[in-house]
């Protein structure tokens, strides 16, 4: 009987999915290990990216000599705080692997190959785009070094971003989504301007989600933040900077006092600039990064092309005079966009690579 190779090769996918955005710099893997055309264990890279998902997989078994072993992306050999991922392979006498993406990371960049074929387990490499584009953001962060930037936007269907009259354009079942796509982020970047107008927390906050947790960045280079903001509340349940003017150092402190942490610049008025507080986020560890902020914030990524992926939410309603900010840009043409087929109600999500 001939094995279908791609079918549990995108079954370790779905399961690497779990913790995408939650393992730091380490990218997020799945494996599954299958005998007799059973599967009898799986793992995903552990919360914070160790230990691996190969060692998840195979140290939940004992019995896997003879075993077929699917990885999502080749078996690291170098070893870091934990292992290399081969070592385990080649010990507990796995006969084949099976992986969708060579490692850019030039330590094991095409290296497990060699490793394990000179112990005799056959070692190949399955292609695919859909694999190549699952680890998108992964390939952004080893090519230069900063996070994977993603960005969301709602707007009404006359293009207006802000609804004067409510705080919401969009419905509920969009909102769902946000909290979704938040929970696939390691990282949110705002501004106090939006986060004064909105008063809102910026955190996963439906069932399942809740647990996720990403840090907020906020740019505020005049420390305008309110003092009475909801997001002061939960200051201890998660990581909050503020990035503000080195010569601001005096009134920083306060934020400081209060649990803000404070990441200090010199400038922040040019695609270089925000390049180097992208760099300084991804050295302090943080690889996917969702900005949720006003139009003319995110006018200013997508004219420089700091923006990776781009979600727009938009409604099926005009908002004329109750609504303003209207968003017909270049950058923002529906045309431009696909089409996500989720069903949102009355509302249409559209996402667009870059």
């Amino acid at each position: 009987m001939t094995i279908n190779h791609k079918f549990f090769l995108n079954l370790a996918f779905q399961i690497a999915e779990r913790n995408l955005g939650k393992t730091g710099q380490n990218p997020t893997v799945g494996s599954i290990v299958v005998k007799n055309d059973t599967v009898i264990s799986s793992g995903v890279t552990s919360i914070n990216g160790r230990p691996h998902a190969e060692f998840n997989a195979l140290n939940k078994v004992k019995n896997t000599a003879g075993s077929t072993l699917y990885t999502t992306l080749e078996p690291c050999i170098h070893r870091g705080k934990t292992p290399p991922c081969v070592n385990i392979i080649i010990k507990k006498k796995i006969r084949n692997v099976f992986f969708g993406l060579e490692d850019p990371d030039l330590r094991t960049f095409k290296k497990a190959k060699k490793i394990l074929s000179s112990k005799g387990i056959v070692t190949k490499l399955i292609r695919s785009k859909k694999y190549d584009n699952f680890y998108r953001s992964y390939l952004i962060n080893k090519k230069f070094n900063i996070p994977f930037i993603s960005a969301k936007i709602a707007m009404s269907k006359d293009n207006l971003t802000i609804n004067k009259k409510d705080k919401w354009i969009t419905n509920t079942f969009s909102r769902k989504i946000v909290h979704l796509i938040r929970s696939k982020h390691d990282g949110i970047i705002s501004t106090s301007k939006s986060i004064n107008y909105d008063n809102a927390l910026l955190n996963c906050r439906i069932e399942g989600l809740n647990k996720s947790k990403p840090d907020l960045f906020i740019i505020d280079l005049n420390l305008k933040l309110k003092k009475n903001l909801l997001l002061n509340k939960i200051l201890k349940k998660r990581k909050t900077y503020l990035v503000t003017y080195k010569t601001n150092l005096k009134k920083a402190q306060i934020f400081k006092r209060k649990g803000y942490k404070i990441i200090f610049i010199n400038s922040l008025v040019g695609k270089d600039d925000f390049n180097l507080l992208f760099k300084k986020i991804y050295q302090m560890g943080y690889s996917r990064i969702l900005v949720e902020a006003g139009l003319t914030f995110l006018n200013s990524f997508l004219k420089y092309r700091l923006i990776n992926d781009l979600y727009i939410f938009k409604t099926n309603y005009n908002l004329k005079k109750n609504g303003k900010n209207n968003a017909t840009l270049k950058y923002l043409k529906s045309n431009l966009f696909k089409l996500i087929s989720i069903k949102l109600n009355n509302d249409k999500l559209y996402k667009r690579e870059f």
